[in-house]
């Protein structure tokens, strides 16, 4: 398997999948798509067992002692960052889906039955490492502006950031920064994981569509990109249960996104 993978990434020199530009009417499409996935096949439930853990485990934490609060919410910003790796069961329902094939929940699983797994794996612990040097950057400016003191209580906290010139100056270097982390990972994942799930392609024949679909799309992706931010804000609101539906339609999207610009 290894050598056929090598033999798939030689080949990809010679050749690469055609990149098609689209519109804005192309992301609402995507979107309707996801959404209809979502109903025909819903994942809310394993989506709160998989994110209400996480969210305990961070409030006992953080009722334990005030000193991981202001890694709070470079955690959930890095929603964004490891979201196309959580999707990618999504993608593959969706796929299943779409070929007319049993859609049963048990089957967002199949992926790791897949040949394509390894490779998945690899680009998952990009991810993940782009994950945590995103929150040591976000500790490390936080240390810059104050001095790595531990917050007193959670109002506190919330005071020294929104009213003073070094919690405004963390707000905007933050973003600042976590946008650039943002930028640099739908970049090159936005496109590569579901192509991965649906063509035996090498790791780096998939990224580099990615990085083509972006560039041959500016205005388009910056869009989507916007519009998945905006999604995973609002489901995160109500104490995050709506991330619970933000996420798998958010899947459900990205896959037929996929299919509108990488021609088949």
């Amino acid at each position: 398997m290894s050598d056929q993978r090598a033999i798939a990434d030689a080949e990809a020199s010679h050749f690469q999948p055609i990149v098609r530009t689209i519109g804005l009417a192309d992301l609402r499409e995507a979107l309707i798509s996801g959404l209809a996935d979502f109903k025909a096949m819903p994942t809310h439930l394993i989506f709160l067992c998989l994110i209400y853990p996480i969210v305990t485990l961070v409030a006992a934490r953080i009722y334990a002692g005030y000193e991981v609060l202001p890694l709070v919410f470079p955690l959930l910003a890095g929603y964004t960052l490891i979201g196309p790796l959580v999707a990618v069961g999504m993608y593959e329902l969706s796929r299943r889906r779409e070929q007319g094939l049993d859609i049963s929940r048990v089957h967002a699983f199949d992926v790791f039955r897949f040949p394509a797994f390894r490779s998945i794996a690899i680009l998952g612990v990009i991810l993940m490492a782009v994950y945590f040097t995103w929150l040591a950057a976000a500790w490390a400016i936080y240390g810059q502006t104050f001095g790595g003191a531990v917050p007193e209580s959670i109002a506190g906290f919330a005071g020294q950031v929104l009213t003073t010139p070094a919690g405004w100056a963390l707000i905007v270097v933050g973003t600042g920064v976590g946008f650039l982390f943002a930028v640099v990972v739908f970049t090159f994942s936005v496109v590569s994981f579901p192509m991965l799930l649906d063509r035996d392609v090498g790791v780096m024949t998939a990224v580099q569509t990615s990085i083509r679909a972006v560039t041959a799309n500016p205005v388009t992706m910056a869009a989507w990109g916007v519009i998945v931010a905006g999604v995973l804000l609002l489901g995160s609101l109500p104490f995050f249960v709506g991330l619970a539906v933000a996420l798998p339609v958010l899947g459900h999207a990205t896959w037929h996104l996929y299919r509108k610009v990488v021609a088949r």
